[in-house]
This record gives C-alpha cells, sequence and structure tokens, in this order.
C-alpha cells in the first residue's frame, strides 16, 4: 500500500492519537531502517528504546522462531521454561528477589504500586501516598497517569486515583519533608526519558533511600527506559549510590515483543500473593525466549563499555554544535535542549529528510535512543547530519 492509502486508513480506521511523521518503514536491520520507497535511515530512537540490540538482532530472531514453532503459550495456569528462566534471569542480574512478569512498562509500574500499597496496609497505612517527582513518566493507565504529574488531568480523565504527592526533581529537602507517616513508596525514574532526558541528582536519590528507610516506605526505580544497557550497565542503578526496592523494565526488554516486568529485593518477593494480581499474556513462552535472548546479547561486558565510551564521544560532539544550549544524559540515553528560538520539531522534520531518525521529547528539546550496537562510525555519521541540520 502507499503512504497516501496508509494515511487514508488511519483518518478513516485509527483513534487520532499519534502525531505520525511521513514514512513508511517496512525494513529494519542493526541501526538502520528502509522505507516503502528503498530509502535507508539511521535509526536514532530505536522505537524509543525497544531495540536496544538493534533491529531483527539475528538471535532474537533465531529464538523467536524457535518458540513460536513450539508453543506459543497456554496461560500462567501452567509452567513453561521459558517465563520461568526469565524471572530467575532478572532477579539474578538485579535485585534477587522475585519476578511479576507482563507486558509493558504501565503494567510493571501497576504492580509496583500495587505492591507498595498492599505493603503499606501491612504496615497499618490505611491510604497510603506515593512521593513522584516533577517531570516523571510512569505510564498512561489511570494508576500511573496519576503518578505522572504533566500528564494527570482530572479534566479529562478524572477522577484520577488519589494519593500521589509530587515534589520537585532537584531539591532533596522537599522530597525528604514529603516522605511520611503515610508514605507507601517513593516512585523515580533515575533518568527521565520523556521529560527530555533529566538525569535526577545522586543528591536527591540519597535523599529518597534514606527517606524510605527511615519511614518504612519502599523505594521504585522505574528502569522501563534507562535499563536494559541504555545507560551502559545492565540496570541504571548500577551506577548509582543507591540501591532500590523494586525496579520495573520494559521496552527493550523484550527485544521487539511487549516484556515488562516488576522486580522485588528479596525481602519484597511474596507481598504479593495468588490472585492478588494476574495478566493473560504474561511471560508466554514466545515473549520469554526473546526477553531472555535480548538479556543475553545486551548483559555483555564489552557491549556496555562501548555504549558508556560512544555516549560520551556523542554528547561530547553534541556540546560542540550551533544551537545547541546543553546536553545531558549517561551512555546512550541522550537530550539536549536547543538555544532559544530554535525549532526542535523542524530539526527533527529536516534530520529525518536527510536520513536520521530523531525524537522531540518537549519544546526545545531532542533526544537520542540509537541501538547500543552501533559504531563509532555511526555516531560520527549522525552528529555530521545533526551539524547540518542545526547550523
Amino acid at each position: 500500500m502507499s503512504l497516501a492509502e496508509l494515511q487514508e486508513l488511519e483518518e478513516r480506521y485509527a483513534m487520532p492519537t499519534y502525531a505520525r511523521a511521513p514514512v513508511e518503514f517496512v525494513r529494519g536491520e542493526g541501526a538502520r531502517l528502509w522505507d516503502a520507497d528503498g530509502r535507508e535511515y539511521l535509526d536514532f530512537f530505536a522505537g524509543l528504546s525497544v531495540h536496544n540490540a538493534g533491529h531483527c538482532h539475528p538471535r532474537i530472531v533465531a529464538a523467536i522462531r524457535e518458540q513460536v514453532g513450539r508453543l506459543a503459550g497456554v496461560s500462567n495456569l501452567y509452567y513453561t521454561e521459558p517465563g520461568m528462566r526469565l524471572c530467575e534471569r532478572l532477579a539474578e542480574s538485579s535485585l534477587g528477589g522475585k519476578v511479576f512478569l507482563c507486558n509493558s512498562g504501565a503494567e510493571a509500574n501497576e504492580c509496583a504500586i500495587k505492591l507498595a500499597r498492599k505493603h503499606a496496609h501491612g504496615r497499618g497505612i490505611a491510604a497510603p501516598e506515593i512521593v513522584v517527582l516533577d517531570g516523571a513518566f510512569h505510564g498512561r493507565t489511570l494508576g500511573t497517569l496519576a503518578a505522572t504529574p504533566r500528564l494527570a488531568r482530572d479534566d479529562l480523565f478524572g477522577p484520577l486515583p488519589a494519593g500521589y504527592l509530587a515534589v520537585p526533581r532537584e531539591s532533596p529537602a522537599a522530597l525528604r519533608d514529603a516522605v511520611g507517616e503515610r508514605t507507601a513508596a517513593v516512585m523515580i525514574e533515575p533518568i527521565q526519558g520523556e521529560a527530555g532526558v533529566f538525569p535526577i541528582g545522586d543528591d536527591v536519590l540519597v535523599a529518597a533511600r534514606e527517606a524510605c528507610a527511615e519511614s518504612g516506605a519502599l523505594l521504585v526505580f522505574d528502569e522501563i527506559q534507562s535499563g536494559m544497557g541504555r545507560t551502559g550497565s545492565l540496570w541504571a542503578y548500577q551506577q548509582l549510590p543507591v540501591a532500590p526496592d523494586l525496579i520495573t523494565a520494559a521496552k527493550a526488554l523484550g527485544g521487539g515483543l511487549p516484556v515488562g516486568a516488576c522486580v522485588t529485593s528479596p525481602e519484597l518477593g511474596d507481598v504479593l500473593e495468588r490472585g492478588d494480581h494476574g495478566s493473560t499474556f504474561a511471560g508466554a513462552p514466545v515473549a520469554g525466549a526473546a526477553a531472555l535472548a535480548a538479556i543475553k546479547v545486551i548483559d555483555d561486558p564489552e557491549l556496555l563499555r562501548r555504549t558508556r565510551e560512544l555516549g560520551a564521544r556523542f554528547m561530547g560532539g553534541l556540546a560542540g554544535l550551533d544551537r545547541v544550549a546543553e546536553v545531558r544524559g549517561r551512555g546512550l540515553m541522550v537530550g539536549v535542549s536547543l538555544a532559544a528560538g530554535t525549532d526542535a520539531a523542524g530539526a527533527a522534520r529536516r534530520a529525518l529528510d536527510e536520513g536520521l531518525v530523531i525524537n522531540v521529547p518537549g519544546p526545545g528539546m531532542l533526544r537520542f535512543l540509537p541501538p547500543l550496537t552501533i559504531g563509532p562510525e555511526e555516531v560520527d555519521e549522525a552528529g555530521a547530519i545533526l551539524a547540518r541540520v542545526l547550523g
């Protein structure tokens, strides 16, 4: 079908919830995409940090093909090997507790919220609160939307669930003051992705850890975008001064398939009991096989080291470009703020015209989330295109 025909179908049948760029991608390999006309693009967005291992990584493709030809799924009322092995792999690579598998980041965060609230009720808290940071993005279900301050609009979707308290992301004092007897959890993205790639300061993270320890609240790290090698370690918290009680993961976890997870510390592994939570498709054999293959590809010391090195190389190049006012990030999770008056959306359109896929997370900002399998030549190629676009 032509692009015009697809746009006609969208206009007639698809809810108008997305602003799609006028291009149809039909094939991907590594860090490259091809459109319906055969034109090649360098992908520095990776499906919103889903394809950290690159498009159609052969080991992930092989795992999916082998499993889907043998058994696709039977529900969680029976045992299958890939889901149980995935729980083991996630727990052993991170907090060492137990895992709830699901299908998306929003579902993973919903699980963390439910677990934190049940844990708080067990401590005698009748109306628990969860402290979040301004600029956070935790999902679009009603529960996670309420935890996302800039999108939590009662006029559109209200009444939203109560029990969330937002504080400035750069203030340790405000966070400490917000944590009290009713606090069930503090929920933080170690690097806020949808806000424009803003790493949360170590002083704020330490304040959160200390406040949770003093109050009995849980510290939750939303690593849906920052996890799975994106920052140069398998999990973002592994480069930080504190460890959380729960982490949530998704996006790149499934190697292109929808997989999410909530992982606990050992002390919290049995808070949720039989019947407390569930998901029809979660941990299905095909998705589990894909996730196991994706973790094996990404949890490689050499790849993670190169992610840190190439991220530093890319950020260094960005800092020298015209119209770039600030560069932020860690590893290959990078954001920039542009000089006042610069049209970020126009810059992204010009980049797409030159064969570079990037993202605009907000006014005056650009976001870069390339596959972790890129090389220095592709980093330099992207930098050269951006120099022309912004110059």
